[in-house]
């Protein structure tokens, strides 16, 4: 079921614990999981979304990962809004060559990263 999904939004949500299924829709273009305090979930997990373009993830204190991970979807993501989420890691500038990125946002996260790093390319 779902197999055509575009759009997949999550607020507030009591889940509690691991959900894979939610991260296996290979049409998906769009993700928002905001305020889901016990959802628990990898950044890695986004690879099962192969066509995915914008992600939005806020307020998820059990969101894990790297945002090195994202690399997956380096073709595909134009957005990308982590915020609140205090085990994210990594440096921004693992983003900086992703040909479709226009947004990114990363606040209240363990993201590093010198701005003074970014070229005229990135």
């Amino acid at each position: 079921g779902f197999r055509n999904l575009r759009l997949l939004s999550i607020y507030n949500a009591h889940l509690n614990g691991r959900y894979p299924l939610l991260f296996q829709f290979p049409l998906l273009q769009k993700l928002e999981i905001y305020d889901c305090d016990n959802l628990k979930f990898d950044l890695e997990i986004l690879a099962g979304l192969p066509v995915l373009e914008e992600l939005h993830c806020y307020n998820n204190n059990f969101l894990t990962g790297n945002i090195n991970s994202l690399r997956e979807l380096k073709d595909t993501l134009e957005k990308v809004i982590i915020s609140l989420c205090p085990d994210v890691e990594g440096n921004f500038m693992d983003l900086a060559d992703f040909p479709r990125l226009n947004e990114l946002n990363l606040l209240e996260t363990d993201v590093i990263g010198d701005i003074r790093d970014v070229g005229e390319r990135d």
